[in-house]
């Protein structure tokens, strides 16, 4: 099936028919917003929408992008301190790791964070938009225009790429035939992902300016302190 990916706020905004072109125009661009249509007339209508942006003052911090264009904002966000020698992996069955995350529905605030020993940072990841999800749909919301902000590729590839479809498609399986780390977890997520209907993902560089990521990743920090 034919996609257009409709780059509203990138290097070059504009409809590409491919991913590989319309990932130049984000990756790496700080609150990129970018989505994937069915046809072209949809894509058409997401580029004219607007996003409220004020530059940054010259004596002031940077101000994030508002998100006024979503009725909800989630942000979540994945850690852990890995004593290992190799990002992601090598984890000690001692070492900390936790998620968390930060729904705002037009000002009312709810989150939530936890988290386990021996973990790997991306388990943390998914972990954390498994629980932002299950949590819209507690508080049935989750019939609203939502937007989803993360700083992992790793889950946002998965979804945005198709990798997850294939998987699914194959039994759960990559294309060389080994199953993806953390199967039982995208297993979950593509089952809960659904019950969100209106739905968009987003990028934002971690550890930067970003309010909503910093705020997420001081609950998981708290919690991984607390452990």
């Amino acid at each position: 099936m034919q996609k257009y990916y409709a780059v509203r706020r990138g290097r070059k905004p504009g409809i590409y028919r491919s991913w590989p072109d319309c990932q130049k125009q984000v990756n790496g661009f700080e609150n990129a917003r970018y989505k994937s249509f069915t046809t072209e007339a949809e894509a058409e209508e997401f580029l004219k929408g607007k996003d409220s942006f004020k530059p940054r003052a010259k004596s002031s911090k940077k101000v994030s992008e508002n998100l006024d264009d979503y009725d909800v904002v989630v942000y979540t966000d994945g850690g852990s301190r890995n004593h290992g020698n190799v990002k992601g992996g090598h984890v000690k069955s001692t070492d900390t790791a936790a998620w968390a995350y930060h729904i705002n529905n037009q000002g009312e605030v709810t989150e939530g964070t936890d988290g386990e020993f021996g973990a790997t940072n991306n388990r943390m990841e998914i972990m954390a938009l498994l629980e932002s999800i299950k949590r819209l749909n507690d508080l049935g919301i989750n019939d609203k225009k939502i937007i989803f902000v993360l700083d992992s590729q790793y889950v946002l590839n998965a979804i945005t790429k198709g990798w997850l479809n294939g998987w699914k498609r194959r039994g759960y399986k990559k294309a060389d035939g080994s199953t993806p780390v953390n199967v039982e977890l995208w297993r979950e997520l593509d089952g809960l992902l659904p019950t969100i209907k209106n739905k968009s993902f987003s990028w934002t560089k971690g550890h930067a300016q970003d309010e909503g990521n910093n705020r997420v990743d001081a609950l998981l920090n708290e919690t991984m302190d607390k452990m």
